[in-house]
């Protein structure tokens, strides 16, 4: 640490994993910083988050670690299935990357370790703030997810693309805490589910649908419609889909990696620079990067204009290949007629031959240390 965040004045928009992640990450450098959270509340939203070593080694360097194992689960493996039940791969990632940290948590237990943090270390957090235009402050981070008005402010208007796909999330009691993400994979949908700490099991069902639905996680559905999408599905998925008895859906968009981050005196991260589909895990993970690299970056150069500059051109060309993965796995679990089962015997074999190299494809993703790297 340098000194040269040493009480300057940062504001905030956001409370959610990547403001309260920025704010920590800035007021242990110095900042005098403050968040502004549209929400009455930081309440329970949202599902269940996997954490993966990227994002691990940047909660570890926040002194995080310990009250975030209270509340969450390891994850020892990735289970592929078709939408049968019956096994194409698992990748072991316990014996495959030992040693590195991948955990299962609940969003809301994730905020609840950031925010307590973040007031202990003196981040001021005002709620139930309406923020009709960016605030006039000297360094004005945007982490208003979505549909940011930041990032409105620096790139203009924007149209997402809607990708015919619509989502359902849903968290039941669950006394099966095996420490595995399983993902079952149907023509034309999938479903993800892995358990949480506290008995309980998260449940991400992705169907291929004309219908368009609204973006955001706020709107309720009726569990029948889950069940009905997933009707062919065997397994333990009926069993889950059973014990539904509070579910949202939303409609996933392509959004593109924001063309600019920053202007000298504003910034965006996380959803609020790159929305990604949830086909990698990375949301989160990527806005704890971003966190992190924007404080090392301004600790690092007193010059902000400069500092803001150096974060945007070394965030910006990870979080476009990490979208474009996430995108790509889009298609990957939704393939159908004969390239589904030649995907799927791909899978097989490639799992009983080399099943390290199946996990290495992400190499790229999970060794990466953004504590380590120069800004």
């Amino acid at each position: 640490m340098t000194g040269a965040l040493n009480g300057r004045p940062v504001v905030i928009v956001g409370g959610g994993v990547a403001g309260l992640t920025a704010a920590l990450a800035l007021r242990q450098r110095g900042a005098d910083a403050t968040v502004l959270e549209r929400a009455p509340a930081l309440a329970e939203v949202g599902a269940g988050l996997q954490l993966s070593p990227n994002a691990m080694r940047v909660l570890d360097a926040l002194g995080l670690v310990p009250a975030l194992d209270a509340v969450s689960l390891p994850s020892r493996a990735v289970r592929l299935r078709d939408a049968q039940g019956a096994d194409v791969v698992r990748l072991d990632l316990a014996r495959h990357r030992p040693g590195a940290r991948f955990r299962f948590i609940h969003r809301a237990r994730l905020i609840e370790v950031l925010e307590q943090a973040a007031r202990q270390a003196g981040v001021r957090i005002h709620l139930a703030q309406d923020i009709a235009a960016p605030p006039d402050a000297p360094l004005l981070i945007g982490a208003d997810g979505l549909h940011s008005r930041i990032r409105a402010a620096l790139n203009g208007r924007e149209v997402p693309f809607f990708t015919g796909q619509t989502a359902w999330r849903a968290v039941i009691a669950d006394g099966d805490q095996t420490p595995e993400a399983q993902v079952f994979m149907g023509p034309g949908r999938h479903l993800v589910s892995y358990p949480l700490a506290g008995g309980l099991r998260n449940i991400v069902a992705v169907l291929e649908t004309r219908d368009w639905q609204d973006e955001g996680w706020s709107r309720p559905d009726d569990p029948v419609n889950l069940r009905a999408a997933f009707a062919g599905f065997r397994g333990p998925v009926p069993a889950w889909l059973a014990r539904v008895d509070r579910v949202h859906v939303w409609g996933l968009f392509r959004h593109p990696v924001a063309s600019r981050w920053q202007d000298g005196r504003m910034a965006i991260l996380g959803d609020a620079a790159h929305p990604t589909l949830p086909f990698m895990a990375q949301g989160a993970c990527m806005a704890i990067e971003d966190a992190w690299t924007l404080a090392a970056c301004l600790d690092e150069a007193p010059d902000q204009t400069a500092a803001l500059a150096r974060c945007e051109t070394l965030r910006i060309p990870r979080a476009t290949r990490i979208v474009a993965a996430a995108n790509d796995n889009a298609r990957n679990y939704h393939l159908t007629g004969p390239k589904r089962l030649a995907a799927h015997a791909a899978l097989r074999i490639g799992g009983k031959v080399a099943p390290g190299a199946i996990l290495s494809r992400f190499d790229w993703i999970y060794d990466f240390d953004p504590v380590a790297e120069k800004p």
